[in-house]
């Protein structure tokens, strides 16, 4: 067990790390500046002394990594908590800067648009802030289509899609207008006479 900071420092600010031994000690202060956990205990001791008062900075931090081990184990109960909380808070807000808007309409016109201006301001973050937890404890249902992909053209019809393939074989363009196939792979037997056709002497030749 070690100390990142120095040994004479308060005990509520002094933050008590263990040294690993393949990491020297700016390597450790390094993650502890890039740690989110860190910096929001740091953030929490600082904005909080005034309603709680001084906090130790290493309870605050394993407080702040429970918190966030809980959530990532799929329990929301905090994050959902915070949130009505704040919705709560900016509702008290919202009300008492529309009682100064109002008690300051009628004789001093610009501090009371101020006023309602703040107020209007907190009831959007309060709506939005409700909003928030009421897509976290019913998310949207999302529905994605399957894309089926053919070769060749194809023709979507009322969400169902349908592939119609137009190629054309050569033997295809060989039909007649009766319907009749004409193959052109089958060897055919050559003519050589006809009973009809006799032949014509050399002399009446054209």
């Amino acid at each position: 067990m070690g100390t990142s900071t120095a040994a004479k420092a308060p005990k509520e600010s002094a933050l008590r790390v263990v040294q690993e031994p393949n990491k020297s000690s700016e390597r450790v202060h390094a993650d502890l500046a890039l740690n989110p956990a860190v910096n929001a205990a740091a953030t929490v001791r600082l904005f909080g002394r005034g309603t709680i008062g001084k906090l130790e900075i290493t309870e605050t931090l394993e407080a702040m990594i429970e918190t966030v081990a809980s959530v990532r184990k799929g329990d929301m109960s905090g994050p959902e908590a915070t949130l009505v909380a704040q919705a709560a808070s900016l509702n008290s807000i919202f009300t008492e800067l529309a009682r100064r808007s109002a008690a300051n309409m009628g004789e001093y016109i610009e501090a009371s648009e101020r006023y309602l201006r703040l107020a209007l301001k907190a009831q959007a973050q309060c709506r939005a802030t409700i909003e928030t937890l009421a897509a976290m404890k019913s998310p949207p249902v999302i529905i994605a289509r399957q894309a089926n992909i053919a070769n060749g053209p194809q023709q979507v019809n009322n969400g169902v899609q349908r592939a119609e393939k137009i190629e054309t074989s050569p033997n295809e363009l060989l039909e007649s207008e009766h319907g009749a196939r004409l193959d052109s792979g089958t060897a055919s037997t050559p003519v050589t006479g006809h009973p009809a056709m006799v032949a014509v002497d050399e002399r009446k030749r054209a």
